[in-house]
This record gives structure tokens, sequence and C-alpha cells, in this order.
């Protein structure tokens, strides 16, 4: 083939793989957030929403927070906030091209490697329309899947540099690419593993077996493990006390563990052929994983393994694809981290590429044995590879849609699911955030129903029952929450809100201090807990309350203006005075902070500034009551009645009850 043809052709293949993607996947720019991890990495995060601030950039590469150490994750997530702002649009945006890079950029390896142009083509577009990759692309959290997948791939392209042309800083770019990558998602760490197989095939830098160069190739990736093994140790140490660990320890065995791991790897094969009925969440069937299915399983895992051992002098792409597929799964197939959740789609978006190499690469061979004219087989491929790319595209793309929004994914979910208690659960909170009361509190008793020691479930119930003025239930469903988790701090938090609700101050109390001793720097509780000392009369220990929830949140306003509201009711103006101006500092445009502060002026003699304070208050709230009245007895105080009777003829129509106060105080 000439050389400016092969190059035509080659851009025709990367134009053909980018437009279909965007054909499946365009759809997720309209699409929404899900209530589903989207609220713990974007839209509830306030480091990820203040965009790339110096403090949000040292929270990324500090905290183990989602049970994951992704500095770079995070550093993304802040980076769209900051050019496309907090809507949905421009995260969806960048998982898809990111997706779309990734798929670019396979394509480009493997011809690389291999110099096998349609087999490349063909594992890419596999790669870019599998449904079981749309979780991947359409989940706005799952950033960090497409994100470490194109350091995965950037790290193979520079790799095969270094073994073209060898060399310390070809060799230094690959480490740093792939430190990048555990830095964006741990799921790298199989990858030094991965180099082992691409040197044995197709870099064929294993001709044949050689201890030598098997102990000099092993020797080379060292650092690369060493820094698998740094990552695995910080992965772990974020995952401590996390829901995973925790459901780790609870309810799985070596042998339960085991099980499910060989019927895991088994069922990712049936799907990646058959990829119907698939869900965001696959409940766990704790009580009832078939020890025959896993023991069939671990037959066809084995009898594959021998067969492609057995292939291996003539067929080293089966030993590469299949050890590629059961080697990268090993961080995510249940052994080392186990969650409720049996499998997931999203695991499957790097170790299919080594499943997809051995279609791609041994169907050409299985067919030449069928089919000896070369015109047939290709006419054969072509058909069969269009055929299947447009079936998995418009599967693709149906799947796609269930991404819409919450109510779509979880009812979706329900669909092709069975006790589905996470998606009954989900689905009960997209009620609630639309304030669809009864249908959250059916959706919740459902999640209830098929897993009793839901303990987030009890507690979103009487937060529901809540809202309807259940009081009673209320409280009994946070009971019930805590009777299952005791250290459930939220729980004992919400409990204290119902108790305030049914005026049990004291009851409230008791609750607050139990969700600080279990949550320390559990700002709200301690400023509801000031709250409720406030309404029994305890004005020190509200004091002392409010004062910690400040120390927590140096910039909970709410806490200083109640603070200094506290210091009003002891006399001490002073220090109202001063609590009320670093709430103005923090929000200049707090008009309830500015007026408090007028009343602190105000009494303490100094009616100028209380003047000047309310006068603030009133341009940023033009209504607030209370500072026109408080005004119109500051200018009385400096004797401008008419200003006085100004801020009367104004407060007549805000409130009657104020504005006669004030008139009486004018006509004395």
């Amino acid at each position: 083939m000439p050389q400016q043809v092969k190059k035509s052709l080659v851009l025709s293949i990367y134009f053909a793989l980018a437009v279909s993607i965007l054909l499946v996947f365009w759809q997720v720019r309209n699409f929404d957030f899900v209530n589903y991890d989207d609220n713990v990495y974007v839209y509830e995060n306030p480091h990820v929403l203040n965009g790339l601030t110096a403090d949000a950039v040292s929270w990324a590469f500090t905290t183990g927070f989602a049970e994951f150490w992704h500095p770079l994750t995070w550093l993304s997530l802040m980076l769209d906030c900051q050019l496309f702002g907090p809507g949905p649009c421009g995260f969806h945006l960048v998982n898809l091209f990111l997706h779309l890079a990734n798929t670019l950029l396979l394509f480009a390896v493997l011809k690389k490697m291999t110099d096998s142009l349609w087999q490349s083509a063909f594992v890419a577009a596999l790669f870019a329309l599998h449904p079981l990759h749309v979780e991947s692309v359409a989940w706005v959290s799952e950033r960090k899947d497409v994100l470490s997948t194109f350091f995965w791939l950037l790290t193979m392209w520079v790799y095969a540099q270094y073994v073209k042309q060898s060399g310390a800083s070809r060799y230094l770019l690959t480490l740093l690419i792939f430190a990048l990558g555990l830095m964006a998602k741990p799921m790298l760490v199989t990858l030094p593993f991965v180099f082992l197989l691409l040197d044995y095939w197709p870099l064929y830098r294993i001709k044949h077996f050689d201890r030598r160069v098997i102990y000099r190739l092993v020797l080379e990736k060292i650092p690369f493990i060493v820094l698998s093994i740094a990552s695995s140790v910080i992965a772990f140490l974020a995952q401590q006390g996390s829901s995973s660990i925790s459901s780790f320890v609870a309810i799985s065995s070596l042998k339960f563990r085991i099980g499910n791991a060989l019927i895991s790897y088994a069922k990712y094969i049936e799907k990646m052929f058959w990829p119907g009925r698939l869900s965001v969440f696959y409940p766990h069937p704790v009580e009832n994983v078939s020890f025959l299915y896993a023991v069939i399983s671990a037959a066809v895992l084995l009898a594959v393994t021998i067969l492609v051992i057995r292939f291996a002098k003539n067929h080293r792409y089966l030993v590469t694809g299949w050890f590629w597929y059961l080697g990268t799964l090993v961080p995510v197939i249940g052994l080392v981290k186990f969650t409720d959740s049996s499998y997931a789609d999203r695991f499957t978006y790097i170790p299919y590429i080594g499943l997809f190499i051995m279609i791609a690469w041994y169907l050409p061979q299985l067919l030449s044995k069928w089919l000896s004219a070369p015109p047939q087989r290709k006419i054969a491929l072509g058909l069969s590879m269009v055929l299947a790319l447009t079936t998995l595209g418009i599967c693709a793309h149906r799947q796609t849609s269930c991404w819409n929004n919450s109510f779509t994914l979880f009812s979706h979910a329900l669909e092709v699911t069975q006790n589905n208690y996470i998606a009954h659960y989900n689905l009960g909170f997209a009620y609630s955030n639309l304030g669809r009361w009864q249908d959250a509190i059916d959706a919740y008793k459902q999640a209830i129903r098929i897993k009793p020691d839901y303990a987030e479930a009890h507690t979103s119930l009487g937060f529901a029952y809540g809202n309807l003025g259940r009081g009673t239930e209320s409280i009994e469903a946070y009971k019930q929450a805590i009777k299952i988790k005791p250290g459930f701090a939220e729980a004992h938090y919400n409990l204290g809100i119902a108790y305030g609700k049914l005026g049990s101050y004291q009851e409230q109390i008791e609750a607050y201090k139990q969700a600080v001793r279990i949550k320390p720097d559990y700002a709200e509780a301690f400023y509801n807990l000031g709250l409720a000392y406030d309404k029994l009369g305890s004005r020190r220990e509200a004091m002392n309350a409010y004062k910690q929830a400040i120390k927590i949140k140096p910039d909970y306003v709410e806490a200083r203006n109640n603070l200094g509201f506290a210091y009003g009711n002891l006399g001490r103006w002073q220090d109202a005075i001063d609590v009320y101006k670093q709430a103005v500092r923090i929000n200049p445009d707090d008009a309830e902070a500015r007026s408090n502060l007028g009343v602190a002026y105000g009494n303490l003699n100094r009616y100028q500034e209380a003047i000047d304070a309310y006068k603030q208050a009133l341009k940023i709230k033009p209504d607030l009551a209370e500072a026109h009245y408080n005004l119109g007895f500051a200018y009385l105080e400096m004797g401008d009645k008419n200003s006085a009777l100004a801020e009367y003829n104004i407060l007549k129509s805000l409130n009657s009850e104020l504005a006669n106060n004030l008139f009486k105080e004018i006509n004395k």
C-alpha cells in the first residue's frame, strides 16, 4: 500500500472513530448530575465548586476524601468548574472528550506496537462503543476512570518509544507519566505487569524463555513496581473506615470473596458478548453465591488459560490479551476491596482491552481456516466488523440515555435487576429533592424491606417523615438508624432536629451532643446545639457551642451572628460588635449581620455608626423591616424626627405593627 494512501486511511480511521463516539455520546451534554457520588465529587463539594484556588489544590493533594487519593482527578474537576461553571454540561463533555482521546490513543499505541492497522482499529472501535464503557463516560464521578486511562495509554506510548530507542530521558518520562496516572486513580498499579506482557507481545523483547532476559526486564520495572506499592498503600489508608471496608469486614469471608471473584470474571466475559440488562449497581447476593456457578466459572477460566498457554507459540497475542484481562481486574475483582456491588460495568474500562485484542487478532486467523480465498475473508471480516460495531453503538446509545438524570438511571436499574436497594434508595433521594415526600417514603421503605439494616435509608426515611410533619415517625426512623449504626453522626444530628420541631429541647441537646462526640468537627451540629441552648435560656452554653462551630468553620456567618446575639443578651455589646464585623467581612452582602451590628452600636449610644450600619443593610435588602424600624429609632435618638417619619412611611407597607410602635415613639 502506498505510503500516502496508508496515511489517508489512518486519518480516515481516526475520523470514523471520533464521529462514532460523538454519535453515541453527544447526548450527554444535556444530562444532569446523578445523586450517586456526583454530589460528593462535584455539586456538594465546596473545594471543587470554588475552582482552582490555592486552598483547593492543597486539599486535593492531602485528602483521602471519597475513599481515594487521586489529586489529579480533583484538579481536573476543579478546572472544569473554573472554566465552565458548576453546571453539569462542562463536566460531561470533558468526560466525553477524554474517552475520545483514549480511543484515538489506543488505536495509535496498538498500531505503533503491532504495525497492524485493521486489528488496532477494531480494538479501538470496540473500546469506543462497548455498552459496558458507557458508565465510565456518562457518569461525572467516573472522571477518575477516563482520566487515569488517558495516562495509562500515554505511558504505553512513551514506553514503546523507550523500547524502540532506549535512553534515560524516555525511561524517566515513562515513569513520570505513570506516576501522574496513579494520581488520577490507583487502578494503574497493574501497569508494570502489563509492560511485561507487552515485552512478550507485541514488542518481542522476550523471544524465548531466558532467565537473564526476564530478570533484566523485571529489574527494569522495579521503580514502577515501587510506585505501584506506594499507591496501593495510600489507597488502603484512604479507605480505612469507609463503607466498603466495613462491608468487607462484616459480610465477606475469604471463600465468599474468591467465589464472587471467579463468578465476576466469567460474568464480565458474558457481558462483553451479550451486554444486556446493564445497571449502575448490581446487588450482591450475600446469601446466595452459587458454589456450582463459582466452580464452573473457575473451570472455564482454567480451561481458557490452558488453551492460551498451549497456543502461545504461534498466537502470542492470546497470552498478552488473556493475562491483561485477568491481571488488570485484580484491584477491583473483590479480593482486596469489597463492596455490596457484586460487579460493576466501569471496572471493565481497561481490562476489556485485553479481550478485544484476543478477538481482533484471532478472528482473522480463524476465518482463514474457513475461508481460504482472501477476498471472501476480507468481505466476511468487514461485514462482521460493521455489524458488530453498529449493534454495539446502538446498544451504547440506548444505555447512555439511561444516565439522563437520577430518575431515568435508577428506574432503569429497577427494571433490569432484582432487590436493588441502592436503586430504591437513590430514587427516593431524587423524589426528596423535588419535595415529593410521600413518593420518597415509599422508595425508602422498599430499600429497607430489601436491606433492613440499611441505616442511611432509615435516616432518609426519618427526614422525609419530618418534612410531612410526622414527627413521631421521624424520630422512630432516626432511632432505628442509630440502633443499626450507633456511630452514625448524621442520624444523631437529624434526631436532634426532629426533637426540636416537637419542642423537646433537652432531648435535642442530647442528640446533638452525641453527634459532636462521634464527629468532633461537625460544625453544623455545634451550631444547632447552640440554638437549642438558646431556646432553654442557657446563654453561656450556647456561646460555647457557637464558638466551637466557628473554630471548626471560620466562615460560618450564621454562627457568628448568633454568637453576637448571645453576647448582646449578656450586655457584652463590644464583643457583639467585633463578632458582627467579622461576619460582615466574611459576607459583605449579609443584611442581617449589618442590621445586628447597628443594634449593637445603638446599645452603646453610637447612633451615627448604627445609622450607617442600618443603611448598609437596607441597601442590600430594602424590605428588611427590622432595619427600617431600628433606623427610625436611631434617627430619633439623634433628634431627626423627619428622617424617623420617613422610615415610618416606608415601614407601614412592610410591617404595620412595627410601624405603629415607631409612630408612637415619634409622637412622644
